[in-house]
């Protein structure tokens, strides 16, 4: 890291409480290894490091000034209410400093609206308040922000993910020894290099099929706030467009990272599952390890980097923490295999239910892509998961499409190494036999699990429903169980007609000894995800 210019007396003026007319001791100042944060009343200003480092330069006033500018214009769309404007910290001609006005300009500042600490993604999820609607509503926010993107011609190829790791290999071999343990950094170097050489030409087709867009770049959950309700996002890269003009997926990645570092499994999985639901970008499933493995070795070797601006105490967290990042990225680069399990039942059996909380335990992080039929029957009809169809799209041709198009989505899933888990009903004998098929065709281990339960408790459980992508009633209930068919004996039934708990476990019993399970879940269920090593 190069130290450049000196911005001290531009620093001191904008930590005093007095310009900014409140009293001392009630500015907070936030340092980060590219930027010094001063939170004032209602008002935060943001002032470009004058540092150089390999990823991006801030040394001189005119780079710093050119930052702020950058970042002021790409971010403005992402979050309007948050940033207001550039000025400048001045001195004026009788020497004394201000921010804005006459006088020779010294240090280039970018001006925003504050918000509350609690209101960061971050503080949200370290309280648990990550619900449902909250990660639906961020799926939905990063599905519109990538598809408005414009594409990158010449943004993100293969030659150009090479280089990008060549430069993160730079950074891990900087700390080998020292902060990163030897065997980690070579083996990171040596898988990633591995999985470049066999997704080489997936990468260049990527670029060619438009998914390399203007991305945000760096989508983590410190990078979001809940600004009325919605989750926004902010601080996206201005420094390098390299780092922005990147696949769709890429960007995605690291916010599915961050959410798994944090052993947020149902979270990462809810979010990628409505995502591809909404975008439908499965073709680039099989570069997913390396994207995750990728975005890890970033934040290890920028803790690494930030643990040198810290006092002791800051210092031993964060080397630890770029130690667990490696060991994470290292977990990215050795999947499971993928498998196809069927859960199947009539509504109210609480099929979906299952499937949701089985999915991040089943294959590669973040865990099984959901094909379920309620979902893809809506987006056929171009609704969103949670609105009502009208009865016509029910009509068996409808039904036999939608099955159809589930057994599609499976097996683009598998084909890019991903567990797939169809949620239907299943009560024709073809539809089962087709994904026995599919399996078999694909490689993968399969399983069927039929969910039974007395009519009287599929009733209630429909009629308790609220807004869920399933429009079954209890007239539907009865439909189906005036045609019941029998259950095959490949299949294994599970009483659901008691709680939760109870028919998860069940369905633990088949699924463990018969699919692949991700080890990171596994292991930390029983009390540590990966080795700080």
């Amino acid at each position: 890291m190069v130290q450049a210019d000196s911005q001290d007396a531009a620093l001191a003026f904008l930590a005093a409480g007095r310009s900014h007319g409140l009293p001392e001791g009630t500015v907070r100042r936030i340092d980060t290894h590219g930027a010094v944060v001063f939170l004032a009343g209602e008002t935060a200003y943001k002032v470009k490091r004058a540092v150089k480092l390999p990823y991006f330069d801030y040394s001189t006033l005119a780079l710093r000034a050119a930052a702020c500018a950058a970042e002021l214009a790409l971010n403005r769309p992402l979050a309007p209410t948050l940033y207001r404007r550039v000025d400048w910290v001045t001195r004026r001609p009788d020497g004394c400093l201000a921010l804005g006005g006459e006088g020779e300009r010294l240090e280039p500042v970018l001006v925003m609206r504050r918000f509350p600490d609690d209101a960061l993604l971050d503080a949200i999820a370290a309280r648990g308040g990550l619900e449902r609607g909250l990660v639906l509503r961020l799926a939905l926010r990063t599905a519109a922000m990538h598809l408005a993107a414009r594409p990158a011609p010449h943004g993100a190829d293969a030659a150009e993910m090479a280089r990008a790791m060549a430069v993160n290999d730079r950074r891990l071999v900087l700390y080998r020894g020292t902060v990163l343990p030897d065997a980690q950094v070579d083996a990171l170097r040596a898988e990633r290099a591995r999985w470049f050489g066999r997704l080489e030409g997936h990468l260049d087709r990527r670029r060619r099929e438009g998914f390399v867009r203007q991305c945000h770049g760096d989508l983590h959950l410190r990078n979001l706030v809940l600004l009325d309700g919605e989750p926004t996002p902010f601080d996206a890269i201005e420094f390098n467009t390299r780092l922005t003009a990147i696949d769709c997926l890429y960007d995605l990645a690291f916010l599915l990272m961050d959410l798994w570092s944090r052993r947020l499994w149902a979270q990462a999985n809810l979010l990628f599952n409505r995502y591809l639901l909404l975008t439908d970008d499965l073709e680039g499933l099989c570069l997913l390890p390396l994207y995750l493995a990728e975005r890890a070795v970033i934040r290890a070797h920028v803790s690494a980097t930030m643990a040198e601006h810290q006092s002791a105490a800051g210092r031993t967290q964060l080397e630890a923490e770029a130690r667990r990042y490696g060991a994470l990225a290292l977990a990215f680069l050795r999947p499971p295999a993928p498998g196809l399990l069927a859960v199947g039942g009539y509504s109210g059996s609480g099929k979906s239910t299952l499937a949701q909380a089985i999915a991040p335990q089943l294959g590669p992080t973040p865990g099984a892509l959901v094909c379920r039929s309620d979902e893809i029957r809506k987006r056929l009809f171009g609704h969103a998961p949670e609105a009502a169809l009208p009865t016509e799209a029910y009509a068996p041709a409808v039904s036999a499409r939608v099955y159809r198009q589930l057994r599609r989505r499976s097996a683009r899933a598998l084909a890019g190494g991903h567990s797939a888990i169809a949620d239907a009903v299943h009560d024709r004998p073809y539809a089962r036999a087709a994904l026995r098929r599919l399996a078999m065709a694909a490689g993968v281990p399969y399983l069927g699990l039929w969910l039974d339960a007395p009519a009287e408790r599929l009733i209630e459980r429909v009629g308790q429903r609220r807004d869920d992508a399933s429009d079954a009633d209890a007239a539907v209930v009865a439909s189906q169980l005036r045609e019941r068919r029998p259950v095959p004996k490949a299949w294994h039934r599970i009483d659901a007609a008691g709680g939760f708990d109870a028919v998860q476990t069940e369905a633990l019993r088949w699924i463990v000894p018969a699919l692949p399970v991700n080890p990171l879940v596994v292991a930390a269920d029983q009390g540590s995800m990966v080795a700080d090593r």
